[in-house]
């Protein structure tokens, strides 16, 4: 799987391992910074660019990792066609995919050992979404929204 991710600062030291560790597992991992560790680096650029890859690049997923993971949900969120869940245990990593087809976890590499980070980013990339009918049918009401900002809809 292609797998796309991307950390400030305080995430720099578990992407790195978290890069090693996946391609190690035969994915296709596509690092979008940060590419070097700067104390005053800011998080948004990062975790645009890879949810932007996601959107474009079908089928893969995302990481973006930070102190907390939630500025870095919050920015990738942004990116329309993305949907990040903030993953603080195995079973919110898991239901990310399973209920809300969620394309980018968010992982707080300050609020985790690192073996429990990586458990918790591999969680997430082996869980399939359920494709249950009510799960769908909310995400199809959020793409709704989303397509229809900044109309009279």
């Amino acid at each position: 799987m292609r797998v796309h991710i991307a950390s400030d600062h305080a995430g720099y030291e578990l992407k790195t391992h978290l890069v090693e560790h996946l391609r190690s597992a035969g994915h296709d991992v596509t690092d979008h910074g940060a590419h070097s560790y700067d104390a005053l680096d800011d998080y948004p650029s990062f975790c645009f660019a890879a949810g932007e890859a996601v959107v474009d690049d079908p089928g893969s997923l995302g990481v973006v990792i930070g102190g907390s993971g939630n500025g870095e949900q919050i920015a990738a969120n942004k990116v329309d066609g993305v949907r990040a869940a903030l993953a603080w245990n195995l079973e919110t990593a898991r239901l990310g995919r399973q209920h809300n087809d969620a394309n980018v976890v968010a992982v707080g590499a300050r609020q985790h050992p690192t073996d429990e980070a990586v458990e918790l980013v591999d969680a997430f990339l082996a869980e399939p979404f359920s494709d249950d009918a009510r799960h769908q049918r909310r995400i199809d009401q959020l793409a709704a929204y989303e397509a229809s900002r900044g109309t009279s809809a």
